[in-house]
């Protein structure tokens, strides 16, 4: 055997006891000694081997070959300080499809929101690097907010101190609040985050008693069953179920740090100051004079209230709305211009006014909803603000069984779905605002005698929108807890919906459905056979 290649082996082999001693230093614990002897061995063999071979070695860096071993070198050394800086000024990019491994565009909005110091001190092993990465890029939004990490096993006395027991577990502090957080998903850190950040929470309060959604229940497509599956709209067929489920609006506003209750009217016991609003979904029972009263004065004495109406019921809350000008029209809307999927009765909406509710917000649509009108007499001190409107070829039907139009009885579009009303006695009404700003004229405040305090409302003429069958599709939950927010008065989280992992699906309005099945199917194909035309005429 040539004495270049047994050398050639020998420092091969060196070179990989050598990589062996770094391998045993790092991986193998108590290897202290398999390290010495592999290191010392690596070093003999390449340190001999490489005296053996010096002239062939000076052959190979010289010439073309230099070049080479110099050009290896060099890029390696490029790779090495790529790597280096890497490490200095760390980036990352997240390529998944629903950018799981980044943080939520409404948390980053709510973290920059935050005006008050928040300290975070995390308690992780080895095994929660993800968490940590999600922790880092939390407080990389808002410099307001700063965090220190420890390991509980190598750092003992900082977790005795703190009373941490666990890994996993987060100390936030904020203007002397305290608030320890073990979930290690975004909502729960970003839900604690509001809770140390604001000190309270406030209380939603879901009326009862008179066939509303459950918002504690899972229960979903439950209530009312069509011939091609779930249907709210035209054609309904009931069916006896539980009622629907809203826990998925729940599980959202207690993400949002909301406390959420039941509350039943009906009760001499029920105390409506507590709650920070009051939430009307989906009654399908009259209410009772003194509950319709309660209701009336928690609004008159400053309070803000959200009411989701369904159509074709009659619930007895009209000299409510009345009171802000509103009037309920008693069928439903159809539209046949831009609806969800094949269903007429279910109105698709893109194109919003102009409010903090409707802010960017997605597609919505509403399953059998009703239309809603100022009255005929604007009230003083009343304001309303359309936010949903249907397309200009809808149109009122009054009869539940079939789409069609009635001279005389259906209201052509675009209608009102959801609208916003609020009362002040130092302003003048909306409808008088309008026609002043039209005659050109000077608007300025004018006081109404009343003992009302100011208050807010939204309205909207469908409720199963917010349901657990329809909250989590396209911009649905966002427009409830928009609404919430609004009402609520912390404009701030606005936007701010938790994060859900669904199966993906398309969904489209018909309109949608109709390009698709024209470009798939009669598009393309005529465009195919045109060019497949072409080309045999070109050759014949």
């Amino acid at each position: 055997m040539d004495n270049s290649f047994r050398y050639g082996l020998l420092l091969i082999a060196g070179l990989l006891l050598l990589a062996g001693a770094a391998f045993a230093s790092a991986l193998i614990v108590n290897s202290s000694l398999l390290a010495i002897v592999l290191l010392l061995s690596g070093t003999a063999l390449t340190g001999v081997s490489s005296w053996q071979l010096r002239e062939e070695l000076a052959l190979l860096v010289r010439g073309q070959r230099g070049e080479l071993v110099l050009m290896t070198l060099g890029l390696l050394a490029l790779l090495a300080g790529i790597a280096w800086v890497a490490a200095l000024f760390p980036s990352r990019i997240d390529m998944t499809a629903n950018r799981e491994h980044s943080l939520a565009p409404q948390t980053i909005h709510m973290l920059k929101s935050i005006d008050k110091p928040v300290h975070i001190t995390f308690f992780h092993d080895r095994g929660m690097r993800e968490t940590v990465e999600l922790y880092e890029q939390i407080a990389a939004q808002n410099d307001k907010i700063s965090i220190e990490f420890f390991d509980p096993m190598l750092n003992p006395s900082q977790a005795k101190m703190r009373g941490v027991e666990f890994s996993g577990t987060a100390l936030m502090e904020s203007d002397g609040r305290k608030l320890t957080v073990n979930g290690p998903t975004e909502t729960d850190i970003a839900n604690g985050i509001l809770r140390v950040t604001q000190g309270k929470q406030q209380l939603a309060c879901f009326v009862e008693g008179h066939g509303e959604p459950d918002p504690f229940s899972l229960e979903s497509h439950d209530h009312t069953e069509g011939n091609a599956g779930h249907s709210h709209g035209l054609e309904q067929k009931v069916v006896v179920h539980e009622n629907h489920g809203m826990a998925k609006a729940r599980g959202a506003l207690e993400t949002l740090n909301y406390v959420v209750e039941k509350i039943s009217l009906a009760s001499k016991s029920a105390d409506l100051d507590r709650c920070s609003l009051v939430i009307v979904i989906g009654p399908t029972l009259p209410y009772m004079p003194h509950e319709i009263k309660a209701i009336e004065t928690y609004l008159d004495t400053g309070h803000n209230g959200l009411f989701l109406l369904d159509p074709f019921t009659d619930v007895g809350l009209d000299p409510i709305l009345a009171k802000y000008g509103i009037v309920m029209d008693k069928g439903m809307v159809i539209d046949e211009a831009s609806h969800f999927w094949a269903d007429v009765s279910a109105p698709a909406v893109t194109d919003y006014n102009r409010h903090e509710v409707t802010s960017k917000l997605p597609l919505t649509f509403f399953p059998g909803v009703r239309a809603l009108m100022p009255a005929a007499k604007p009230v003083p001190g009343v304001r309303i603000r359309p936010l949903v409107n249907s397309s200009n070829k809808s149109f009122t039907s009054n009869d539940r069984s079939r789409a069609g139009f009635v001279q005389g009885v259906s209201k052509p579009g675009p209608l009102t779905m959801v609208l916003a009303a609020s009362f002040n006695a130092n302003t003048v009404d909306s409808a008088t605002l309008v026609m002043k700003e039209l005659r050109g004229e000077k608007i300025k405040n004018e006081s109404v005698a009343t003992d009302r305090k100011p208050s807010r409302i939204i309205v909207a003429g469908d409720s199963d929108f917010a349901t657990n069958s329809f909250f989590h599709i396209l911009g649905n939950g966002a427009l409830f807890l928009n609404s919430v927010n609004y009402l609520a008065m912390r404009e701030n989280l606005i936007g701010l919906e938790p994060r859900t992992y669904d199966l993906p699906v398309v969904n489209m309005t018909n309109t949608q459905m109709k390009a698709t099945f024209i470009m798939s199917l009669i598009l393309v194909p005529l465009l195919m056979a045109a060019l497949g035309v072409a080309v045999w005429w070109r050759r014949r």
